[in-house]
Parts: structure tokens; sequence; C-alpha cells
């Protein structure tokens, strides 16, 4: 798979904090569907209260049995699926959440799937773009980095400009500024609150 123009396992083993900002600008492909990732928050494995392993033995198990690139799925308050990625192999691991995506391919299908027409709420929100992309938990413990079909392009812009927030949408842990942005994005959940890093 070493030829293969979507990103490698290699690209989810370092930190999670780099993986998740170096996502901003990559382009998700889910079937026929595909957007640029304008939107990611990091959460560790290890001390960090907002993440699964946190609480979930479950998760700790996904964690140890997945390589990197792994794919996590959760329903969350029991309404929408959520899509993470795996990021293990450096010196600490970590889940990243895809909070938002500008669409790019297959509008028709998102639109159909979501009931709405406005572009900028097709995906502006991690429950949302599940939703769009038809992700459930069937794709749970897939690999983001072995099949065309369900992958992630490398960023097509060598600059990408990244805007660090505080992580929204928890209780535990929220003021750590690990919820990454594309700076000027109408596509993201929602506005930033802290400023450039």
């Amino acid at each position: 798979m070493a030829n293969t123009p979507f990103l490698p396992h290699t690209f989810f083993e370092r930190d999670p904090l780099v993986c998740a900002r170096e996502l901003i600008g990559t382009e998700l492909v889910w079937g026929k569907c595909s957007g640029i990732i304008v939107e990611t928050e990091a959460y560790l494995t290890l001390d960090d209260e907002a993440c699964h392993t946190f609480t979930r033995p479950s998760t700790r198990a996904f964690v140890e049995r997945n390589d990197a690139g792994a794919i996590y799925i959760y329903m969350n308050y029991g309404v929408h699926w959520m899509l993470n990625l795996l990021v293990k192999g450096g010196a600490r691991s970590g889940l990243i959440l895809i909070r938002a995506l500008e669409p790019r391919r297959g509008l028709s299908v998102m639109r159909s799937r979501r009931g709405v027409e406005e572009l900028h709420r097709l995906c502006s929100g991690p429950g949302k773009l599940a939703q769009a992309l038809d992700i459930t938990k069937r794709h749970h413990e897939l690999s983001i980095c072995a099949d065309s079909r369900r992958c992630l392009l490398p960023r097509s812009e060598a600059e990408v400009r990244v805007v660090t927030d505080s992580r929204i949408g928890i209780t535990r842990s929220k003021e750590f500024p690990w919820r990454f942005t594309l700076r000027g994005s109408e596509f993201i959940s929602r506005p930033f609150r802290i400023g450039p890093i």
C-alpha cells in the first residue's frame, strides 16, 4: 500500500495533537461523497477525563487491539454516530474526532440524507457529517488507511491556517485547547473563541 495516494498508517503514528492539526485541510473520501476536514478535536487515551478510555474498558481494549488509523465509532446521547480515528505509535496515543467538513463530492446524496439544502449545514458538526456520509457502527474498527473508497487524501495546499480552541460539547477537561479548525471556514460547527496559535 506504500504507493497509494491516500494517507498511510504512519500519518497516525505521531502525537495526537500534531495529527489532529495536520488533518485540517485533508479530504475525507467516503464512498461517493467527500469533504475537506475543517474541524477536529484531539483526545488522549491516558489522563484525559473527556476521552472514552477514561471510563470505558471497551474503548481501552479497542486501542490495544487496533493499529493506527483504525476507525472508532460511537453513538452520542443515543442519537448521532461520531467518527473518530485512532492515533498510536508515538510517545502518547489518542482518538481524533472529525467534527466538520466542507462538502466537495456527492452533494445531492448528502442533501438527501440530511434533509437540508444549505451547503454549510450538511457537515457542520460530527453528527451531521456522519449522517451525510451514512457513517454507522458497521464501520467501527475498519481502517482509514486500507481502502480508496474510505480514506483520507493529503492536503492540496501546502500552507493551511489552523486556529486552536478549547474543546466543546464535553463537561470534563474541556479547557484543553485541543480543537483545531480551518481559519475563516464557514463550515465549522461553532465559531472559535481563543484565537490562532
